[in-house]
C-alpha cells in the first residue's frame, strides 16, 4: 500500500484537528497528510521530532517525487532526439519547511521543493560528439536463428547512443545491466565454435567484441578484457572480449580530452559499432584487422575457459 493511500485511511479513520494537521502536495494533490503529535516522541516538557517517523516520511516522498532525466540521443533517422530534465525531493528544503510547520502553530500546507537533475547529455553536445568517426568495426551472424539475433539487438540498443565523457570509464556490464527474461533476453543455448554463452542472453559477447575492436581502431584505453579459450567466428583469432554478469566484462576509458559517443546497430545479420566525436579532437588510431563477410557456422555448446585478462 502506497505512503499517500495509508495516510489517507489514516485520516478517513482518525480524523485529525483541521487546526494542527500539515498537508504536503505535490501538482495540486494531496500526497501526505500528517500531524504534530504523530511526530513528536514521548518527553514531558519539550517538544522533540520523531526522526525515525520523520524518515520514513521522506524515503517515501523521495520515491514519489523522483523523476530520472533523459540524455538527448540520435535516432535512427539521424535527428537529435532532445534530452529531458529529471527531478527528485529537495530534502534540505523540505526539512526546513516541516520543522517551521512542527514548531509554529496551526495548519499548513507543503508544496514538495524539487530540485532539477540535469541530464548528463544535452542537444548541444550530442551535436559535436557525432561530427567525427574514429572508430568503426563491423561482424556477422546467423539471422535465422532469432533468439540470437534478438539477444544481439537488445544488448546493441543498450550502448547505442552511449556517451562517455573525458577520463570517464565504460563498463560492458555495468551499461547493458543484467541479462535476464524480465528484460526481454531469451535462451539461446548455441553458441558459435567455442563462444562463451550465458544461456539466457547468448549472442551477448559478440557484441562486446564489436564494440572492442571499434574502440580500440579508435586508440582508447582499454583497461579490462578477456579472451575465450578457443578462437571464434565472428571475429579473428585474439580479437574477442567475452563478457558474462557474474564474470568478465570489457572495460574500456576515455583517454581523449573530447567526449566520445558510441553508435551500435543489429540488421539483417550484421553488427555495427562506430565512435565519434567532436570535430576538433586528435586521437591515435590503431590498426585493427576486419572480418570476411560470411555467416558464422554454429555447433554445439561445449564448457568454456577463460584466458587471463588482456591488460594493455
Amino acid at each position: 500500500m502506497g505512503f499517500a493511500l495509508t495516510m489517507a485511511l489514516l485520516l478517513v479513520a482518525n480524523p485529525l484537528d483541521p487546526i494542527s494537521f500539515l498537508q504536503v502536495q505535490m501538482e495540486e494533490q494531496t500526497v501526505a497528510v500528517a500531524d504534530r503529535g504523530d511526530y513528536t516522541l514521548p518527553f514531558d516538557g519539550v517538544s522533540l521530532v520523531d526522526v525515525n517517523r520523520l524518515q520514513t516520511m521522506m524515503e517515501a516522498l523521495t520515491k514519489l517525487a523522483y523523476k530520472e532525466p533523459v540524455n538527448a540521443t540520435i535516432s535512427n533517422s539521424g535527428a537529435i532526439v532532445p534530452e529531458k530534465k529529471g527531478r527528485k525531493l529537495h530534502e534540505e528544503k523540505f526539512l526546513q519547511q516541516f520543522y517551521e510547520y512542527y514548531y509554529g502553530e496551526g495548519p499548513r500546507t507543503l508544496q514538495i521543493p524539487l530540485q532539477v537533475i540535469y541530464p548528463k547529455v544535452d542537444q548541444a553536445l550530442m551535436s559535436q560528439v557525432r561530427k567525427r568517426t574514429i572508430g568503426q568495426y563491423t561482424t556477422y551472424f546467423n539471422s535465422r536463428n532469432k533468439n540470437r539475433s534478438h539477444n544481439i539487438m537488445l544488448a546493441s540498443n543498450a550502448i547505442n547512443n552511449y556517451v562517455v565523457l573525458p577520463g570517464e570509464i565504460f563498463s560492458f556490464n555495468k551499461v547493458v545491466g543484467k541479462r535476464t527474461k524480465e528484460k526481454g533476453y531469451l535462451q539461446a543455448p548455441v553458441i558459435v565454435r567455442g563462444e562463451l554463452s550465458e544461456g539466457i542472453g547468448g549472442g551477448i559477447c559478440q557484441v562486446s567484441s564489436t564494440l572492442f575492436n571499434a574502440v580500440d581502431k579508435a586508440g582508447l584505453h582499454i583497461v579490462q578484457r578477456y579472451s575465450h579459450s578457443r578462437d571464434v567466428a565472428y571475429v579473428r583469432p585474439g580479437r574477442d572480449a567475452t563478457v558474462s554478469w557474474y564474470g568478465p566484462d570489457f572495460v574500456f576509458q576515455n583517454k581523449y580530452a573530447y567526449p566520445i559517443m558510441i553508435r551500435a546497430r543489429s540488421y539483417n545479420g550484421s553488427m555495427y559499432v562506430s565512435v565519434h566525436s567532436f570535430p576538433e579532437i586528435e586521437y591515435e588510431p590503431r590498426h585493427v584487422p576486419s572480418v570476411n563477410q560470411s555467416t558464422p557456422e554454429e555447433g554445439p555448446a561445449s564448457p568454456p575457459i577463460l584466458t587471463e585478462p588482456t591488460m594493455p
